[in-house]
Order: C-alpha cells, then sequence, then structure tokens
C-alpha cells in the first residue's frame, strides 16, 4: 500500500484522529501547565475532588474514567504534595474519602484558568456556530464508548 493511502486512511479513521487531538491538547496544556507542576491527569483528579469532596477512590475511578491503579498512584503523589488529603470513610475503614486542602484548591484555581485558555485555543479551530455542537458531540461520543466498557 502506498504512503498516500495510508495517510489518508489515517485522515479519515475517528480513533486516530482523536488520539492526534488528544496529543495536541496535552502538548497545549503542558506549555501553558508548565509553572503550575500539576498535570492534566491531577487536574482532572483535583476538579473531580473539588466537584465531589469525600469521594472514594472507587467513585473517582469512574467519575474520570482513569484506571484503578493510575488512580491510586496519583492520589498517593498528590497527598505528598500536599494538594488532597484522605481519610478513612466510616463504615468500611478500608476506604478512603479524598478531600482537597488548601494548597490543592488555590492550585486547581490557577491550572482552571489555564485550561480555560487551552480549551479556547482548542475551540478557535472551529467556526464559532460548530463550537458547542462540537463539545456535545464528544460528550455523546464519551457517553457511549463508557457505556460499552461496563
Amino acid at each position: 500500500m502506498s504512503q498516500k493511502k495510508s495517510a489518508e486512511r489515517l485522515d479519515h479513521s475517528a480513533s486516530h484522529l482523536l488520539h492526534k487531538a488528544w496529543q495536541c491538547a496535552g502538548d497545549a496544556f503542558q506549555r501553558e501547565a508548565d509553572s503550575s507542576d500539576v498535570t492534566a491527569r491531577q487536574y482532572t483528579v483535583l476538579a473531580a475532588v473539588a466537584d465531589n469532596e469525600g469521594l472514594s477512590q472507587t467513585s473517582l475511578v469512574e467519575r474520570t474514567g482513569i484506571d484503578r491503579s493510575t488512580m491510586a498512584d496519583l492520589i498517593y503523589r498528590m497527598v505528598k504534595k500536599g494538594l488532597l488529603e484522605r481519610r478513612r470513610k466510616p463504615p468500611d475503614g478500608r476506604r478512603y474519602a479524598v478531600k482537597l486542602t488548601a494548597e490543592g484548591r488555590r492550585r486547581l484555581r490557577i491550572v482552571q484558568r489555564i485550561i480555560a485558555r487551552v480549551d479556547k485555543r482548542i475551540l478557535d479551530a472551529l467556526p464559532a456556530r460548530n463550537r458547542e455542537r462540537f463539545v456535545r458531540d464528544l460528550q455523546i461520543i464519551v457517553d457511549a464508548l463508557s457505556k460499552q466498557s461496563r
């Protein structure tokens, strides 16, 4: 198969284009967020915890889509950085409730401004009339694929 046909096939592959878009968005985030010392995944955790103080790690896995072992590692590192705190969740002493620390709230506010700039840069690539629909379509895709993977 020629290189041209292979490139054309990739240019029409939804999974490939989503992956490339994710890489571009991640690169844009990293360029903006270098000084914040918060990664894109850490932002996801901070935002999810802020919206749902006291959730268990298991609930955060369900809410964010981050796999269980990665979530455990993220939370461990974020506790060490002073961004999160974990407390045993009664009545099941094996579960932890996760909450933001004051430093976690401060960093979240900083990174929310970064995310807003990155989101604007991403959406500015589209005509204004298509932006809201694009975000809705992404949500439809995420919802459908999440249901399939359960």
